[in-house]
């Protein structure tokens, strides 16, 4: 069976081949047929029905394009994944959303359904968790969030945390002070906000008390008002800590909980507060909790089939 289908302009054909024909290959190779250029037209051969979900993964591709997406072999490799569950018009809705500029204009957008929802629980509710595995965008997309509410004055400050979970004797060998210690930890947080700030900007919100980031041991005995606060690493707090944590919540504020409950580095079998946390809170009220899968892994393809492979174990 043969199929044809019209391009409009040399950026769609230039986007749809992708750089040395990477995009069309990766159709190709995904349901077993060919895809030839024929001036302004494409022809899709194959057996019908792979020829039916190549067409049908093309023009979700064409629309992202019209829309003003570029492609890339992640993008095209979701798109495929989501035409074989039949579910490509959501993924095309998607399609020119974003959270945030970065400090040099690139927009920070979900790349899967499921960083759109999680995008649309922190919206909705004053307390998110986003639990799931390493490269779902659990941390970037809040802080994202935090700094797209901050813009808008919804908040005054931004607040981000993590459990520093050798706070024993390990820290005592890294040089520097209590703050350079720590550092380290911080380090994800600090390179998701340079990124969406700027250097110089960062520095200036974080002379003026706006920006905070502090291991968790800071948290005590404060009360957080008008604050975007971001618990990052979650599943390292013990469950006295996850309590004081989630009480620090102030009038006006949002809170964000991220973690991975295969990645707990607690020492000597102790419980992890986040998983208590989905347990005691899954039915409280405006708490949203929000379960990514190895679907929405948005770093190496390989970072994926290493996820799967643990799991296959694990069961």
């Amino acid at each position: 069976m043969e199929e044809k289908i019209l391009l409009d302009s040399l950026k769609q054909a230039e986007e749809i081949f992708g750089s040395f024909d990477g995009n069309t290959r990766l159709i190709e190779k995904e349901y077993s047929v060919s895809i030839v250029s024929r001036g302004s037209e494409l022809k899709v051969s194959g057996r019908e029905e792979d020829v039916a979900k190549a067409v049908r993964a093309i023009k979700s591709l064409i629309t992202l394009v019209d829309k003003g997406e570029t492609l890339t072999d992640q993008s095209v490799r979701y798109c495929i994944r989501m035409v074989n569950e039949d579910s490509e018009n959501h993924f095309v809705q998607m399609a020119g959303d974003y959270v945030c500029l970065t400090s040099k204009g690139k927009p920070v957008k979900p790349k899967t359904v499921g960083q759109r929802q999680y995008c649309d629980a922190i919206a909705q509710n004053t307390v998110t968790i986003g639990v799931g595995p390493a490269g779902t965008g659990k941390t970037y997309l809040a802080v994202a969030m935090a700094v797209s509410a901050f813009r808008r004055q919804e908040v005054s400050r931004i607040i981000l945390t993590r459990p520093a979970v050798e706070a024993g004797e390990k820290l005592g060998f890294l040089p520097g002070d209590l703050q350079q210690k720590v550092d380290p930890y911080l380090r994800p947080l600090y390179d998701a906000l340079f990124d969406m700030l700027g250097n110089e900007a960062y520095q200036r919100h974080l002379e003026r008390g706006s920006i905070e980031v502090a291991p968790l041991a800071y948290m005590r005995g404060r009360t957080l008002d008008d604050s975007f606060i971001i618990l990052d690493e979650a599943q390292n707090t013990t469950p006295e800590q996850m309590k004081m944590f989630l009480t620090r919540l102030g009038f006006g504020s949002k809170m964000i909980i991220t973690g991975d409950v295969t990645q707990i580095d607690l020492p000597g079998g102790k419980k992890s507060g986040l998983k208590e946390a989905l347990r005691i809170l899954k039915n409280v009220e405006d708490i949203s909790i929000f379960r990514f899968t190895e679907k929405d892994v948005v770093r190496h393809k390989l970072v994926m089939d290493i996820i799967r492979a643990y799991e296959r174990d694990a069961k």
